[in-house]
């Protein structure tokens, strides 16, 4: 019997999840935890334990904590179980690091994730790629002969030089742990392992190509950093996407009561896709990957070793946005192009967020694609969002002569969710500050923190509901 490439090591959790409705998102019970953390040690010591270490003898840990926002991030127990089992396990120094979302901060969100509480408890350093000096480098595009794309509008990006030394650089002597959290993805099909790395570009350069192009960016992060080992946290799911509105979760969390581990990102990755039902035709960046080679001789989910029992749903899950929006937001779509990578889903996200869960008033249109009727655009009356450079581009001139600028708000780039979420908490009346549980006081301390230490983070104006952020 020949040998596969990779091998992935799927471990279930028994225990009884939450008996309380997912709106309410709770910590894990002891017996869970407990749980967890044995699980995480026996797919550590599977795939090799204290071997994996290298030359340094560093470790360093990127989980997804794009925000604090409930199921969005890797589980604080999780992250936790690694942290233990590498302190109890002889590595040097550990560092957990990360680069939140746009329009977020990574110093508030480890303080609101529990990871900061975490890290103080085990000596482990906290790395904000937000704050960290840069270096500029190209996304390295290996298309293969049959792979289309358009050209990038920007071919280059800041990345942190902590991330350029330590994992580039240093790469064969420090052991590189990816630890996402089990996500579809409503632009990308699935963010999980691949996907994870994606915070490496500091946030403003993830603004440019957020659309059509994002599948050949992900896949292109591929090109220079390869993580040692990926561990995927799945003891809940989140389907309809990557960011679920906690008054849907009943709808959009699935409790999978699963983690799943590999040396091999895309094998782990493979193995993600498949308890959704889906393939990488369904995540587009998935199938760039294979194809260019980076799974080192994996192709598919037959040059996986499955270890444990992966499972399959009966039909796909759905990774598109859960299908409910203000009646009275009216949304207009170019006829020519919508990106639903950018234009479309990033603010649609924050639509359902700031009117589901925060109560956000509505009353207005949308603008967002290319290719509209000139009496389309002629008929738009009172306030309006204009989305996207190809948006601003064919309307926004027209909007702003007839309704006046107080009326007409602009988020340019293809996904700028700093400029969205201004425009938006002020159309709805949403202050930001309410989108992070934190004290104010507590909240303005982190930032001026950050800003000392020269965060690049893109924040929203703390203010916005009350003044229009031109």
């Amino acid at each position: 019997m020949s040998i596969k490439p990779a091998v992935a090591i799927v471990k279930k959790l028994e225990s009884p999840h939450q008996s309380e409705p997912f709106t309410k998102f709770l910590p894990l019970s002891a017996e869970m935890k407990n749980e967890a953390f044995a699980a995480v040690a026996e797919i550590f010591d599977a795939a090799g334990g204290k071997a994996l270490l290298k030359s340094s003898g560093d470790v360093y840990i990127k989980p997804n904590a794009i925000d604090s926002k409930p199921y969005t991030h890797t589980r604080v127990e999780v992250v936790e179980a690694v942290i233990r089992y590498w302190r109890e396990n002889g590595a040097r120094n550990i560092y957990l690091f990360e680069n939140c979302t746009q329009s977020n901060f990574t110093r508030m969100v480890f303080a609101l994730t529990g990871y900061s509480k975490v890290c103080k408890k085990y000596g482990v350093k906290e790395v904000y790629l937000d704050e960290e000096k840069n270096e500029v480098v190209n996304f390295k595009n290996d298309k293969m002969k049959n792979e289309t794309k358009n050209d990038y509008t920007e071919t280059a990006f800041r990345i942190p030089k902590f991330v350029a030394d330590n994992l580039i650089a240093r790469a064969s002597e420090n052991l590189y742990i990816n630890l996402p959290k089990l996500k579809t993805h409503s632009m990308a099909g699935i963010t999980l392992g691949v996907k994870n790395q994606w915070a490496f570009p500091q946030p403003a350069d993830r603004r440019a190509d957020h659309n059509y192009n994002l599948a050949h960016k992900l896949a292109d992060m591929m090109g220079h950093i390869r993580p040692d080992f990926t561990l995927i946290e799945g003891v809940e799911g989140t389907i309809y996407g990557h960011y679920p509105v906690t008054a849907f979760a009943e709808q959009c969390v699935v409790p999978f009561k699963v983690l799943i581990g590999s040396t091999n990102v895309l094998a782990a990755d493979l193995c993600g896709l498949r308890l959704f039902g889906l393939t990488p035709t369904d995540a587009h960046h998935i199938k760039i990957a294979l194809d260019r080679g980076y799974g080192n001789g994996v192709e598919s989910m037959a040059d996986v070793d499955v270890i444990g029992d992966i499972g399959s749903p009966d039909q796909p899950y759905p990774w598109d946005l859960y299908p409910q929006f203000p009646s009275d937001v009216t949304i207009i779509k170019g006829t020519e192009r919508t990106c639903r990578e950018g234009c479309q889903n990033n603010p649609l996200t924050l639509l359902q967020i700031l009117a589901y869960d925060y109560g956000g008033r509505s009353g207005f249109t949308i603008v967002m694609g290319k290719g509209y009727k000139k009496e389309t655009i002629d008929a738009i009356q009172g306030r309006v969002l204009v989305v996207g450079k190809c948006a601003i581009k064919e309307a926004g001139e027209a909007l702003t002569s007839r309704l006046g600028k107080k009326n007409v708000y602009f988020s340019g780039h293809c996904n700028d969710l700093c400029a969205t979420t201004n425009a938006l908490c002020h159309l709805m009346k949403v202050n930001p500050l309410v989108m992070a549980p934190m004290p104010f006081l507590k909240s303005i301390k982190l930032l001026l923190q950050a800003k000392i230490n020269g965060t690049q983070a893109r924040i929203p104006f703390f203010f916005a509901h009350k003044f229009k952020v031109v």
